[in-house]
């Protein structure tokens, strides 16, 4: 790599580290290692339990499957006097009852509060030495989680073999195991390799329902989640994967999150042996985003439905001590992601997460946020590589289809310069479905495509509608088949400068920042709009005294400085109405470029160094209009809006310099400002009045050869 590359990786770099900071306040786990694949996903078990938990209410057990089908009725009632003599009260009691694998634990309808694992810590569990999460918990170490495992946890499976836990009522909701707000976890599975989870619900936890870590074989089926500070499903450092009909909805994280997957296919592009963990046929709702996993590795997700979230699905590799990054190899098929607009930032911004949980009122549908991403977004694809999104239905999102950023390496703890530009490579979006559901009824999403820029081997649809940028890479038929491929180090400067502002937000501290459109700002408040506004200014400021000062007599001068203005307004005009998916902003910049190249002519008689400095800047503007409005231009590592926008503060220093010089104009008047250009039979006229002698103002020119 060459030291300008490397500096450019080092400056790109930096720029998305800034971004990405305030982002590690993510899940924190003890350090973990990946399962070894050796192990199966487990297979449901019929037949009696081996053990059966319920209560004792008989009235009240009655009450709770009197609407049961009379086969199903029957069975619980068998079950409920056998569960009175030899059963449980608790389920952790029964968990904690097993001594070998291949158990099954029956639930039976009812409510479980889980009394005796409720109340605080006491004795040497109070005093546990652990380094605290910035989440405000402890990070146990998991012989800590063994010797006091509802510090953290209402019920705790730790280390037991092919245990199934399953509800024996008509539906999910029948058996309700509720962590009432005062635990972090309703249910943890810790080391217990061929867990099965089946028809029961987990809710009110301070941040996860259901939490599955470091374990080769699980099954989560017909589970329901909810009503959580952060996830619904969290499992993590995983292999042998099955969520299957499950459902999850208000979480202020995702409802369903496969963080750390085993990292299987890493160095396999886009043809594998197979994925650690499959999610099918699940509904996540209502939540900040359905579904989410930093490191979410080798994961088939298809035929589920993400909907009415702030976004449908995300997957990162902004988090650090996430094993398995960067995220690769994620695969979306047949998924309906709709309508996710959801604004819960409200409920930031009006102190209602502040309260405690329990007053929040998320049974209510109130949801907080835990971190930055942008409402209105169908698929976010925050650092991935080698990630296939196809034949799903994406609609009605009123910001994007889809998202894709990059992240440098260090963010996750690896400073190699090699490393740094290792994300954002190869994802393909291909053959969905953008704007209409099944039944093909249009519902458009506002831009199907958002993508800073970055990354090689990257292709969309040839179908998308309204993208930025306008023109993309294309797929071909076959995966890996890319028309108009490019491979930039580095975003585009104002989406980087967009993504900076918005990743400053903290609900703790609610925070939310000023200048970024996710969290409500308008018109001149987003930064964007700021940023075009400003620039504009001073073009228009700079660019208007010197045509004062030196080119007003210039025709072509003239007409040029009136393309720029139209232009740096239809740049603001542009940014102000959020039009960067149309044609505004190439168009713009077309006029500006135009504008630059018609000065720097103009200036080539009398300014000839700064002339030609123009025109490459004019040159660099218009290229930057063909990137973005016509095709991308390969073979570049940066786009051309970096190069003209570093030029462009040493032309406006210049520029300021050249109009500020006395005594020259009448010499650049008399030798025709246009250097012999259009216009240039005008440029002979008499010089301002002066006090001093004409020889005299000819004598203060700069000597012949000044380059400035």
């Amino acid at each position: 790599m060459s030291w300008t590359r490397r500096l450019l990786v080092a400056l790109a770099a930096l720029a998305a580290a800034l971004l990405a900071a305030p982002a590690a306040q993510a899940h924190e786990e003890r350090p973990v290692t990946l399962p070894d694949g050796t192990g199966s996903v487990p297979v449901y078990r019929t037949g009696e339990p081996d053990l059966l938990v319920c209560k004792t209410d008989r009235a009240d057990f009655e009450r709770r499957i009197s609407g049961f089908p009379d086969a199903l009725k029957a069975r619980n009632l068998k079950l409920f006097e056998r569960c009175r003599t030899s059963g449980y009260r608790h389920l952790q009691q029964a968990v904690d009852a097993v001594t070998g694998p291949g158990k099954t634990i029956a639930i039976l309808p009812g409510l479980y509060e889980e009394e005796p694992s409720l109340p605080a810590p006491k004795g040497e569990c109070t005093r546990l030495k652990a380094p605290d999460s910035k989440l405000g918990y402890q990070i146990l170490s998991y012989a800590q989680q063994l010797k006091c495992p509802h510090n953290q946890n209402l019920v705790a499976i730790l280390g037991k073999k092919d245990l199934q836990i399953e509800g024996t009522g008509a539906a999910r909701t029948d058996v309700v195991i509720d962590a009432k707000y005062r635990k972090l976890n309703a249910i943890r599975s810790d080391g217990s390799d061929g867990v099965y989870f089946k028809n029961f619900t987990a809710q009110r936890t301070t941040f996860n329902s259901l939490y599955i870590l470091a374990q080769d074989g699980f099954v989560i089926d017909d589970v329901l989640t909810r009503w959580n500070d952060e996830y619904g499903f969290l499992t993590f450092a995983s292999d042998h994967g099955l969520y299957k009909n499950c459902e999850s909805y208000g979480n202020g994280d995702s409802g369903i999150y496969p963080g750390s997957a085993s990292d299987i296919n890493d160095g396999y592009g886009y043809d594998v042996p197979r994925y650690s963990i499959e999610i099918t046929g699940c509904h996540s709702h209502h939540s900040m985003v359905g579904y989410s996993g930093t490191a979410g590795d080798s994961v088939y997700v298809h035929d589920n439905e993400f909907d009415h979230n702030m976004g449908g699905a995300s997957m990162d590799s902004a988090f650090p001590g996430h094993p398995g990054l960067p995220q690769n190899h994620a695969r979306f098929e047949r998924n309906l992601i709709h309508d996710n607009n959801a604004d819960y930032y409200r409920y930031v911004a009006d102190g209602t997460c502040a309260k405690p949980p329990a007053e929040r009122g998320y049974e209510d549908g109130v949801v907080c946020p835990q971190i930055s991403m942008p409402p209105g977004t169908g698929i976010i694809t925050a650092g991935g590589n080698w990630n296939v999104y196809e034949d799903n239905w994406i609609y009605g999102q009123q910001r994007a289809a889809f998202f894709l950023s990059a992240v440098p390496a260090f963010i996750r703890g690896e400073n190699a310069l090699g490393k740094q530009t290792d994300t954002s490579h190869h994802n393909r979006y291909a053959n969905n479905h953008l704007g209409t559901d099944r039944n093909g009824v249009s519902h458009p999403n506002r831009t199907d495509v958002w993508w800073d820029g970055q990354g090689d081997g990257n292709c969309w649809q040839s179908d998308t509608g309204a993208s930025t940028p306008r023109s993309l890479p294309a797929c071909g038929d076959k995966r890996g088949a890319v028309s108009g491929s490019t491979d930039r180090i580095a975003g585009e400067p104002v989406k980087l400068a967009q993504l900076l502002v918005c990743a400053d937000y903290d609900v703790r501290a609610r925070r939310l920042p000023a200048g970024c459109d996710w969290y409500g700002a308008r018109g001149i408040e987003r930064i964007e709009v700021q940023a075009a506004l400003g620039i504009a200014v001073v073009l228009v400021l700079v660019g208007g005294v010197l045509w004062w000062r030196r080119l007003r007599s210039s025709r072509l001068a003239t007409a040029a400085s009136v393309l720029g203005v139209i232009g740096l307004g239809l740049d603001v005009a542009g940014s102000t109405m959020g039009l960067a998916s149309t044609y505004v902003p190439a168009v713009a910049l077309l006029l500006t470029g135009l504008w630059w190249t018609g000065i720097g002519l103009a200036l080539r008689a009398t300014r000839p160094v700064l002339a030609w400095v123009t025109v490459v800047l004019g040159a660099l503007t218009l290229l930057d209009a063909l990137d973005k409005g016509v095709f991308m231009i390969p073979w570049i590592p940066l786009s051309p809006a970096w190069v003209r926008g570093l030029l462009g503060l040493v032309w406006v220093v210049w520029a300021v310099v050249a109009a500020a010089r006395h005594g020259e104009r009448g010499a650049e008047t008399e030798t025709g400002a246009d250097g012999g250009g259009g216009g240039g039979t005008n440029a002979v006229t008499a010089p301002e009045p002066s006090p001093e002698p004409a020889a005299a103002t000819v004598k203060t020119d700069a000597p012949e050869g000044d380059p400035s």
